[in-house]
């Protein structure tokens, strides 16, 4: 442990598309919010940097970020020369950090789950740095865990730790230490204890979380400093740093229909408080994670501005328009989307071409969609995955070369490892999801290979030797045979599907 954050075991090697900047714009502008213009960005806690270091490559953002522990920031630093982007990545403490006198002031400030590993003096020195580093107009990302969904099982996360500290063999790790805690709950659990008895869904967790990484769950679980924390708590932790609650960064948190109920959203119309409305919808949908744009300084768009703005964003769809299915969770549950209203505004989109909101809107005058409409289903095909929001030409030509470069070092990983399931797209200025499998066609492919035989020969004699084999309908394949039938299988079904995307997102 180092100041009670779990530093024996790396973090998992995790893309967190909600750090993007380039995702702010849908967000505020539905809101008639001014949104910022993100020339300088700072990401504290960046883990291994795969998020700050695709960013960085992906725009032309200047970065900076800091992560104390020193193996995470040195491989975040390799990615960085790797891609030649404008990034300054630091293994500083983040009080360190806030004393560096080489940082700019920022437009943007993100961080994704580190505000609730880490004890109140450092989150003391994260809200001095906003209140002196980020400029006025400027956005702050939160992600996460949260009250009251988090409830139910403290006492149980809580148990594990003491676990882990108390009886944890002496010499095992921190993996051993998991282990020997996980399966403590589970015999403590088979007794029929009175707090699993009023909390029935935590059985069922323990179960589900000892399938998981031990990576994830050693940072997620099992740092001394875990504090899950209520809206309004955190809006008075960020008070002095001058920022308030603009909107939800998961755009599916937009769209009341899907996770409200009408008697809900009748009763959260009556109250007038942002903060406590907030507050109150978090017990509504039981939220566990809330993923959070703060701004400096909030400004309103006139209704003419608003319009204007919005009909010049650019989106693209990121899926094969017949593999777009018409279903979306929400709090409510599986929900179906109406093919009516959203057939028309993918049909639009189908071609995987980069289209504004205003080339859409005309595309589907005939189906009766005005604007209003079409930024509701943005959103939720964003949410959803299915669209990405797209930046402008001149960013994507500079941006080019540095995730060639980038997603070159990252592919050549891909021989001897399959932890890394991200590529930079320049198009999105952002992360997009490549597999292993996927990375090694891509690899074969720029060595001359051209038909899916050639590209499944090329990826198993990597998997083959670390022992790695597939699966098909939940059986492991045997033989090398098997294997490379699959393979040849999934490259076909690459080449025909995903390849043409990942061309359109400039990702090759």
């Amino acid at each position: 442990m180092n100041d009670g954050y779990v530093t024996g075991i790396d973090y998992v090697y995790g893309y967190y598309p909600e750090l993007n900047p380039l995702r702010i714009r849908l967000a505020f502008l539905a809101a008639g919010l001014v949104p910022p213009r993100v020339g300088a960005a700072c990401e504290l806690g960046f883990g291994q940097g795969l998020s700050v270091n695709i960013h960085a490559a992906a725009s032309s953002v200047q970065w900076a970020g800091a992560d104390f522990n020193a193996s995470q920031a040195g491989f975040a630093q390799e990615l960085a020369a790797a891609s030649g982007a404008d990034a300054s990545l630091h293994d500083d403490a983040f009080a360190d950090f806030a004393r560096r006198t080489d940082l700019p002031d920022f437009d943007y400030i993100g961080m994704h789950g580190v505000w609730s590993w880490i004890s109140d003096e450092n989150r003391a020195v994260i809200v001095d740095f906003v209140r002196r580093r980020l400029k006025v107009g400027g956005v702050l990302y939160i992600g996460y865990n949260t009250l009251p969904g988090w409830a139910p099982f403290a006492p149980m996360r809580h148990l594990l730790v003491e676990h882990a500290e108390v009886l944890g063999a002496e010499g095992s790790g921190i993996v051993g230490r998991v282990d020997g805690a996980l399966d403590f709950a589970a015999r403590l659990l088979a007794t029929n204890p009175a707090y699993a008895l009023a909390n029935p869904q935590v059985a069922g967790r323990v179960e589900r979380i000892r399938e998981m990484s031990r990576q994830y769950l050693a940072h997620e679980y099992f740092n001394r400093d875990w504090h899950p924390m209520h809206f309004s708590t955190l809006a008075r932790w960020l008070a002095p740093a001058k920022v308030e609650f603009g909107r939800s960064a998961h755009y599916l948190d937009h769209i009341d229909t899907i996770n409200l109920g009408a008697e809900q959203q009748r009763f959260l119309d009556e109250i007038a408080d942002p903060v406590f409305r907030q507050s109150v919808r978090d017990f509504m949908t039981n939220q566990q994670f809330r993923k959070d744009y703060w701004v400096k300084g909030a400004r309103r768009l006139d209704a003419v501005e608003q319009s204007d703005a919005l009909r010049a964003l650019r989106f693209m769809l990121v899926v094969p328009r017949a593999e777009v299915g018409l279903k979306v969770c929400g709090t409510l549950g599986e929900m179906s989307m109406q093919e009516g209203f959203y057939g028309p505004i993918l049909d639009a989109l189908a071609d995987h071409e980069i289209k504004s909101l205003a080339r859409i809107e005309q595309d589907v005058k005939g189906a009766g969609l005005g604007l209003t409409q079409i930024i509701q289903a943005m959103l939720l095909l964003c949410g959803s995955g299915h669209v990405v929001p797209v930046q402008d030409d001149e960013s994507i030509d500079a941006a080019k070369p540095r995730t060639d470069r980038l997603n070159r070092h990252l592919i050549d990983k891909a021989r001897g490892r399959g932890d890394i399931g991200h590529l930079a797209s320049p198009v999105s200025g952002g992360g997009v999801g490549v597999n292993r499998f996927q990375q090694l066609f891509l690899q074969a492919m720029e060595q001359g290979g051209k038909t899916p035989a050639d590209l499944a020969g090329f990826a198993w004699p990597f998997l083959a030797a670390q022992g790695q084999g597939l699966l098909k309908d939940g059986r492991r394949l045997d033989t090398a045979e098997e294997n490379i039938a699959e393979l040849r299988v999934q490259a076909g079904d690459f080449v025909d599907k995903r390849l043409p995307i990942l061309k359109a997102l400039r990702v090759v």
